[in-house]
C-alpha cells in the first residue's frame, strides 16, 4: 500500500516518519509550505508538489490538516484518486464526515475518520491513539498503517463515531484543565508549593490524565474544540451546563498561565492576580 501524508506539519510529519520506518509503506506528502516539503524530504518522505500529484501516487491518504474547510477541499482535490481509502486525522466535525461521505463513494473512493489523542508527544514517540469511524473493512484496511504510529486503533463506531469520541475526549481535557488550575490555585494562596501539590494530587483519587501531562498543554485549540462540543450538545439537544461554564473560561486560560501557577510566585485567574496569603491574612505559618 502506497500512503500520502496530506499536511505535513508537527504532527503529520511524525506519523509519516513512522509509517515508513514502521511499516515499511512508501510514504509521500504534501503541503502548501516548502520548508514543510523539505523537511518531509530529509525524513525519507517522497514530497509531492500538488494534490494531483499526490492523488496519482498512492493508494491511502492520511489528511493531517487544521480544520473542517481544510479537509474539504483535499478530499476535493483527491477526487482523481480511484478507490483510494481517505483517512481524516483532523479533528473536524462529525457533520462534515457524514456530508463527504456521498460524494466519496460515488467515485468509488472510501473514507475513515480517525482523529488521534496524545497530541505532539504521541506523535513523535507513536503512542497516539486512533478513534475510527467507518465501516469495518474500511477500518480494517488501514489499520496496519495507523498502528504505525498508534498505542491501539479503535474502531469507535459508524462514520464520524470518532470525531464524536475525540470531541468527548477533549471536553473532558479542557474540564479538566479548569479543574486542575482552580484547585491548584487554592493551594498557590494558602502559601504551598503548587508544583508540589501537583505531584501529591497524581498519586490522588482526583487525579487526572491532564495533570500527568500539564506541563505540555499548549491551549492552541481549546476554541475550536469547545465550539464543536457545544454545537453538538445543542443540536442534539442536551443541557450541558458545566461544559458552557467550561467553554467560557478556558477561552481566557494560556500556557503561560498554567507555567506561572505552578512555578511562579504568583498566579492570573479571570483578570485577577493571586499572591499567597500573609500570615496575618490567614495564610499558613
Amino acid at each position: 500500500m502506497r500512503i500520502a501524508i496530506i499536511g505535513a506539519g508537527e504532527m503529520g510529519l511524525a506519523m509519516g516518519g513512522h509509517i515508513r520506518r514502521k511499516g515499511g509503506f512508501e510514504v509521500s506528502a504534501f503541503d502548501i509550505n516548502q520548508e514543510r516539503l523539505q523537511q518531509a524530504f530529509e525524513q525519507g518522505l517522497l514530497p509531492k508538489e500538488s494534490l494531483d500529484d499526490a492523488a496519482s501516487s498512492a493508494d491511502a491518504f492520511l489528511l493531517v490538516v487544521a480544520n473542517d474547510q481544510q479537509v474539504i477541499d483535499v478530499c476535493d482535490g483527491l477526487s482523481k484518486a480511484a478507490g483510494a481509502t481517505i483517512v481524516v486525522a483532523a479533528t473536524i466535525s462529525p457533520e462534515t464526515m457524514l456530508a463527504l461521505k456521498p460524494r466519496i463513494e460515488a467515485r468509488g473512493q472510501h473514507l475513515v475518520d480517525a482523529p488521534v489523542v496524545y497530541g505532539a508527544s504521541g506523535a513523535r514517540e507513536a503512542t497516539l491513539l486512533s478513534l475510527c469511524g467507518g465501516a469495518s473493512e474500511d477500518v480494517e484496511r488501514v489499520r496496519p498503517v495507523l498502528s504505525c504510529y498508534s498505542r491501539d486503533v479503535v474502531h469507535v463506531g459508524p462514520l464520524g463515531a470518532g470525531q464524536i469520541a475525540k470531541s468527548c475526549n477533549n471536553l473532558l481535557h479542557w474540564i479538566h484543565c479548569v479543574a486542575n488550575f482552580e484547585a491548584l490555585l487554592i493551594a498557590k494562596r494558602y502559601g504551598l508549593d503548587t508544583q508540589r501539590m501537583r505531584e501529591i494530587l497524581l498519586a490522588c483519587p482526583g487525579t487526572n490524565g491532564t495533570l500527568a501531562r500539564w506541563d505540555t498543554t499548549r491551549f492552541t485549540w481549546q476554541e475550536k474544540d469547545m465550539d464543536v462540543t457545544m454545537d453538538l450538545a445543542q443540536k442534539a439537544g442536551l443541557m450541558l451546563p458545566l461544559s458552557g461554564q467550561v467553554d467560557q473560561i478556558i477561552k481566557t486560560l494560556k500556557a503561560a498561565d498554567v507555567k506561572e501557577l505552578l512555578y511562579g510566585a504568583e498566579a492570573t485567574y479571570l483578570g485577577r492576580t493571586v499572591r499567597p496569603l500573609a500570615a496575618s491574612e490567614g495564610g499558613l505559618a
